[in-house]
């Protein structure tokens, strides 16, 4: 009888994950460490009066999921002008990084009757691209609320086709929830940026209220420094002993595992880490290309929800990015991929935001 060791270090360019549209409308839901998120445990900055009004005005956006008769003259004497706020059917969170968007937007998910779909802007074109435009709005149509997190606003085509899909959806009573990001180290630049948000999806503005959220970011001191990197004895060192408790380990040389991306749709990142435990890259360096470094970042944001440690060795992990990619126009997308590598690579991932 063999008493081999089985065999758990795996690799993530050996797997080929095939996924269904029923199977990515399954996983938009809230990441782990929102699974709990509610009105009641986010804890808003008395300092900062935003936050508790944020709260309750995504309160009284709820009530509309609870039945209420109309009643009284006005109930008959609406106007049909444009509509009041209590009764739009979008709202948009608007604050800096580590304000606590996310868990409200979470905790407006949690409240809400289904069906519902909560994701990030990446997820939803990336659902967009693997079903394709018209499928994708079947799917999602009759939802009852979709939340967006991390909304962007720095790819015209994808913005244009968001607006797109949101627009129909919502002309079939959806209601919308979403929230941009600006990562802490940003210098400052587009802390608020309503105004983009409304001007890139004007064909759907007047649906939208902005909530605005001030605040400073409670995590802040675990994004700091850089992403921690291993020589290569220490990484095999600490891929044995995790194998060897038990873990599993996927291990990956950082350009098979980039090149690899480039094969897997985005869609199908969830799923290409399904059951890893830890990730461990051999070998990262600078990257040029800025279409791998797009799809790095879409991964990293999968690793980060699914709160998978990351361990590498060669170049730290959050200088991955070229002096060009930083000064471009995708400079949040690296910055908060940067942020959230810190975190996976020091073992500071999130318990709540």
């Amino acid at each position: 009888m063999s008493t081999a060791t089985p065999r758990i270090t795996v690799s993530l360019a050996e797997r080929s994950p095939a996924v269904t549209g029923a199977e990515i409308a399954a996983g938009l839901v809230p990441p782990p460490q929102f699974a709990e998120a509610s009105f009641a445990s986010y804890r808003p900055d008395t300092d900062f009066p935003s936050q508790q009004a944020a709260v309750d005005r995504l309160e009284a956006f709820a009530e509309a999921w609870r039945p209420q008769r109309p009643s009284g003259f006005f109930a008959r004497t609406r106007s049909r002008g444009r509509k009041a706020p209590a009764e739009l059917p979008g709202v948009y969170l608007d604050g800096g990084f580590g304000v606590g968007k996310t868990h409200l937007l979470a905790a407006l998910w949690h409240g809400a009757p289904g069906p519902k779909y909560f994701g990030t802007f990446i997820q939803y074109t990336a659902l967009v691209g693997a079903l394709g435009y018209r499928p994708a709005v079947e799917l999602l149509r009759g939802a009852r609320l979709i939340c967006i997190d991390e909304f962007e606003l720095d790819d015209p085509g994808d913005t244009m086709l968001m607006t797109r899909f949101l627009g129909e959806l919502m002309a079939g009573g959806t209601r919308v929830a979403a929230t941009s990001n600006t990562p802490p180290n940003a210098l400052g630049e587009g802390r608020f940026a309503a105004s983009d948000f409304m001007r890139e999806i004007h064909a759907l503005s007047s649906n939208f209220e902005t909530l605005r959220i001030d605040g400073l970011d409670y995590r802040r001191r675990d994004v700091d420094g850089h992403a921690q990197a291993l020589d290569d004895d220490a990484l095999d060192r600490t891929v044995q002993a995790l194998a060897g408790h038990g873990r599993t380990v996927a291990r990956d040389a950082f350009d098979p595992l980039v090149a690899h991306l480039a094969t897997v749709h985005p869609s199908k990142y969830a799923k290409l880490i399904d059951g890893v435990e830890t990730i461990a890259i051999d070998g990262v360096h600078e990257l040029h290309d800025q279409n791998a470094a797009l799809r790095l970042v879409a991964f990293v944001d999968r690793v980060y929800d699914a709160e998978i440690p990351v361990i590498a060795s060669g170049l730290p992990l959050d200088r991955v990015f070229d002096e060009e990619m930083l000064g471009g126009g995708y400079r949040k997308k690296y910055l908060r991929a940067m942020s959230r590598l810190v975190a996976l690579t020091s073992g500071r991932l999130p318990s709540h935001a």
